[in-house]
């Protein structure tokens, strides 16, 4: 289960966060709230429960109910779910179907990566970047994956 915020800029998207979460709990979504969201933003969610803690860890919650409305999800939460239809497409596309459980993490790292900087008119500083991330992220061993254990989280 993965779990994604997408700030609003405009009619469009802004930056994005894509984490994968044990469980769709307050205890899962929480923390991915708090360590994605600058607390006093507007959180725009459906009524899932796990979401009703939002407001009282800081956030003006917006909530759209899905049930009995008109409208579809994709109008309702439309830079949600464009969010992830790209990265469907992406994964589908790149790595032709053969996407690996263990290496999900990884590939939601790279999507972010490239998706936050799409439109950055610095290709050297994207290439820098990339270098100064690499640099500072430890290496993880073909092992470390296999086992299915992620030792060494990081957001690009």
């Amino acid at each position: 289960m993965i779990v994604v915020a997408a700030q609003e800029n405009g009619r469009g998207i802004g930056r994005i966060r894509v984490h994968r979460i044990a469980d769709a709990s307050a205890d899962s979504l929480i923390p991915f709230i708090r360590e994605s969201i600058e607390p006093g933003s507007v959180v725009h969610t459906d009524s899932w429960p796990g979401y009703f803690p939002v407001e009282r860890n800081g956030y003006v919650h917006e909530v759209s109910f899905l049930h009995g409305n008109k409208k579809t999800p994709s109008e309702l939460l439309p830079r949600v779910h464009l969010v992830v239809s790209l990265l469907k497409w992406w994964l589908v596309d790149t790595h032709q179907g053969a996407v690996s459980r263990d290496h999900l993490d990884y590939y939601l790292d790279e999507f972010t990566f490239r998706f936050n900087r799409r439109t950055s008119r610095s290709r050297g500083k994207l290439f820098y970047r990339l270098l100064q991330q690499a640099a500072q992220v430890e290496p993880v061993h073909w092992t470390d994956v296999a086992d299915g254990k992620r030792k060494h989280g990081y957001n690009i």
